[in-house]
């Protein structure tokens, strides 16, 4: 039996994480590019960027970089949530659309 894996694992960081590079498990450039997006619209955020280290693996690499040695950490979990917003959101916005009917159908001729 495999052991279980972290979904978000700390790689390296500065001793107060203001810069921190994470890795999470399991997850590939669509939530990479939505998380660097959040991220960078949080002000206090200096730098942050992300990579898929090789494709075989099912990870990616988060880089933060904070201002005024506050915590990166931090700005992950807030920037996770407000991710999390956004989601349920957009699919509140679709599961009324589908309720609605208000939506274009396409009907295959055979």
């Amino acid at each position: 039996m495999a052991e279980p894996v972290e979904k978000i694992k700390l790689l390296k960081s500065s001793p107060d994480l203001s810069t921190a590079t994470y890795q999470i498990h399991d997850e590939s450039h669509t939530i990479g590019n939505a998380l660097r997006w959040m991220l960078m619209k949080n002000p206090k955020v200096e730098f942050c960027g992300y990579s898929v280290p090789h494709p075989s693996e099912n990870v990616i690499n988060v880089r933060i970089q904070m201002y005024d040695n506050l915590s990166s950490l931090d700005a992950l979990v807030a920037a996770l949530g407000e991710l999390d917003k956004v989601c349920e959101s957009v699919e509140d916005e679709y599961l009324k659309s589908l309720r609605e009917g208000d939506f274009e159908r396409w009907e295959e001729r055979t």
